[in-house]
């Protein structure tokens, strides 16, 4: 029985799982899913407080033993209110209602309160916007953030504004079911006909041009602010890649739509420098690689190379509304930049 959530009850039914830990505290902080924002110290409060129990009975002893199969009640309580500063930031707010909101993130912009960034980021925005509607996500009255993009890619995301939202939306990106694409400008063409990209371990292609990315990712061994490919160990990571356009003679840059099978830190940034095709502006994972004057024009190649950022675009997000059974899709436009330079790279193709 896999775990799940009930809006109108409130209750998260947690599923123990092979060679649980010997203690209930650890084995529901190992099997509630990640994006449910609930801690280790936020299941003892709630253990302590009487909100779980089996079969019926509430169990207040964090040390209870626990095995495989065992299926666990958590009743979500009252939410308290958070520390973190409200900020009368704007927002591009494409769908709202009392249980979701979409954005369209701009570019610099922070998604989650860090070390260095605990203020302008996206959530100090919501917590102003949304104001009271917040009902309450993990015991407090914050947004449920449950998938991230880059502080310097721009794009579309979905936040919970309450508890029952927020298990449902994890749920689905839990089960890869939401739908990602992404829009980027790359270096080279990834086409399935070059026959170095078919020698590149974790590629594979599928029909219509279709080029498959599948690997494992983990935080690189030196460098934590990266990412880096692996094939034992990591999570593991699919990303499709799409040609829409070419630029240069021969093409030395392309426009590429990515989508995402899993929802991995920097995936689409790291596997398309793994295959070769790094994005154009990508500081982190582009390499040295610039687009040749000689074959897309001088002020293509300026364009490109002055980019400041990864070009990067969230352009759609489909997924169904985890209260009302709705089916959600929206789609952002590419954002100035980005359209500027697509334009540079379209005006210094030769006309047939």
């Amino acid at each position: 029985m896999a775990n799940s959530f009930s809006p109108e009850t409130g209750i998260l039914l947690v599923t123990i799982g092979e060679n649980p830990p010997d203690r209930l505290d650890k084995a529901l902080a190992r099997e509630v899913p990640e994006e449910a924002a609930l801690s280790r110290s936020r299941l003892m409060k709630l253990i302590a407080e009487g909100a779980v129990a089996l079969e019926g009975v509430a169990v207040t002893d964090p040390k209870t033993k626990v095995t495989e199969g065992q299926v666990f009640a958590v009743t979500l309580g009252e939410a308290v209110e958070t520390d973190t500063l409200a900020e009368d930031i704007p927002l591009s707010v494409v769908w709202e209602d009392d249980d979701l909101i979409v954005i369209d993130k701009p570019v610099g912009m922070v998604v989650h309160p860090a070390p260095g960034s605990y203020t302008g980021t996206l959530v100090n925005a919501l917590l102003h916007h949304c104001g009271d509607t917040l009902s309450g996500v993990g015991g407090e009255k914050r947004p449920g953030i449950v998938h991230r993009i880059d502080k310097d890619t721009s794009g579309l995301l979905v936040v919970a504004k309450s508890d029952r939202a927020h298990h449902g939306l994890a749920a689905q990106f839990e089960a890869h079911t939401v739908t990602r694409h992404y829009i980027a400008l790359v270096h080279g063409r990834p086409d399935a006909a070059d026959p170095r990209l078919r020698g590149i371990k974790g590629v594979s292609f599928e029909s219509a041009g279709i080029v498959k990315i599948a690997t494992q990712l983990a935080r690189h061994k030196t460098d934590r602010q990266r990412q880096a490919v692996l094939f034992h160990g990591g999570r593991h990571a699919v990303t499709r890649v799409r040609i829409l356009e070419d630029f240069g003679q021969p093409p030395v840059a392309s426009l590429v739509e990515c989508w995402l099978e899993t929802g991995r830190t920097h995936q689409i940034r790291v596997h398309m420098a793994h295959a070769g095709h790094g994005l154009i502006g990508d500081q982190t994972y582009g390499g040295r690689r610039k687009v040749a004057a000689k074959a897309a024009g001088v002020a293509a190649a300026e364009a490109a190379q002055s980019f400041p950022r990864q070009a990067l675009h969230a352009a759609s997000l489909g997924f169904e509304h985890p209260v009302t059974g709705e089916e959600l899709m929206f789609e952002a436009p590419l954002p100035p930049d980005m359209q500027a330079l697509l334009d540079i790279l379209r005006a210094a193709q030769p006309q047939a």
